[in-house]
């Protein structure tokens, strides 16, 4: 070969490799793209709170007296477990103690009167029924009868009358123990003492209406507990009672509690600045869930509308715009129309259009993420 050919052959050899080089180097890179198979399972629709919702005591009660006054005995301190009708705080009251007293004493001596009069009236009575048997027989003047018997009728107004007062005393003992138990303050249900506003020797004035003081003992019964939430009223239309939901706290966040709507409510709040919401109740299935919750808790509730076991699905963060997904095929993407059903935060429901172990991409924001591009998968997820 000549040296003229030879010289041109390198020549064309090293064009080429060059342009190889520079070909490799500028070409497309491969997008990094997270990925996740198409798989079998159950898909839920839920709907959720809007807000925080609040765990509530079935029995709470903010207590205070009816009346206003100076403690004189408060026997519990705050936790403290109390029992039904076990007084909590009393208001200086020896007035009325002293009233009751005074009261059982006029009972006792209005007792003795009327004793003493219907005993009159029973002599009376049986002299008025002598005379008028004697009367009979021609033995006992008219006037003699007649005044025995108008002093029998008198004796019986007086015995009536003794009774009557007789009565009148016991009301007023009533009356005045009454007054007495509107000083005391009773535990209406059994429960654990949360809160005390006062100390022996202060004093508590009851609430001025339309505005709120605190009370003097707030009692809450944690042996049942329930959640309320605020659901958005677009969503809330498809809530009924007796639906399942799953509740979850922040104080206990690496658990789920079973749960059952209970109420849902009547009307729409409708606050300033805030979407309209209805409030739902929300029971706990089990008793022991409630085990060390605080009443005041935030919690979530997330009601399960309908459920489809053992179906195709697809994470729903891999679905774009009206049902697309971004297949992962070799290293390349394929974008492809899919038809699903069936839809939450977490999953979708594919009727049609993808199959159990092909892999969609989910990071369907990423730049270059398109149809027919070429693509990698980040294995650092998770």
């Amino acid at each position: 070969m000549s040296t003229s050919k030879k010289f041109w052959l390198y020549f064309l050899i090293i064009v080429v490799i060059i342009a190889g080089a520079v070909y490799y180097g500028t070409r497309p890179k491969p997008i990094s793209v997270y990925v996740k198979q198409v798989e079998t399972g159950d898909v839920e629709a839920t709907v959720a709170n809007t807000r925080a919702g609040t765990i509530n005591a079935c029995k709470r009660a903010k207590l205070a007296p009816t009346i206003g006054g100076q403690i004189a005995y408060l026997p519990v301190r705050e936790g403290e477990q109390v029992k039904k009708d076990q007084i909590l705080l009393e208001l200086w009251n020896d007035d009325l103690k002293a009233q009751i007293q005074l009261s059982k004493e006029e009972a006792v001596a209005s007792t003795a009167r009327a004793r003493q009069a219907c005993i009159m009236h029973d002599v009376a009575h049986r002299e008025a029924d002598r005379l008028v048997s004697l009367k009979k027989k021609g033995l006992s003047s008219a006037e003699q009868t007649d005044q025995a018997v108008g002093n029998s009728r008198a004796t019986q107004a007086a015995c009536d009358a003794a009774n009557a007062s007789l009565k009148e005393s016991e009301a007023r003992i009533k009356v005045a123990m009454t007054a007495l138990e509107r000083t005391i303050l009773r535990a209406p249900f059994e429960g654990t003492v949360a809160e005390i506003n006062g100390e022996v020797g202060e004093v508590v004035t009851p609430s001025p209406v339309g505005i709120a003081t605190p009370p003097a003992i707030d009692l809450i019964d944690s042996r049942c507990m329930y959640v309320t939430a605020p659901i958005d009223e677009v969503d809330a239309a498809a809530i009924r009672v007796g639906m399942k939901a799953r509740i979850t706290l922040d104080a206990f966040s690496d658990k789920n509690f079973a749960g059952q709507v209970s109420r849902i409510s009547t009307y729409v709040q409708d606050r300033e600045k805030q979407a309209r919401t209805v409030d739902i109740e929300v029971n706990f299935e089990k008793p022991e869930s409630i085990n060390d919750m605080l009443a005041g808790y935030s919690a979530d509730v997330e009601i399960i509308l309908n459920t489809k076991k053992n179906i195709t699905r697809v994470p729903t963060e891999a679905i774009i715009g009206d049902g697309k997904v971004y297949l992962f095929d070799n290293g390349v993407l394929a974008e492809t129309q899919i038809k699903t059903g069936l839809s939450n935060w977490q999953y979708t429901e594919v009727i049609s259009g993808l199959q159990a172990g092909q892999q969609v991409v989910t990071s369907v924001d990423q730049t270059g993420v398109k149809d027919g591009a070429k693509a990698e998968i980040d294995t650092s997820e998770n």
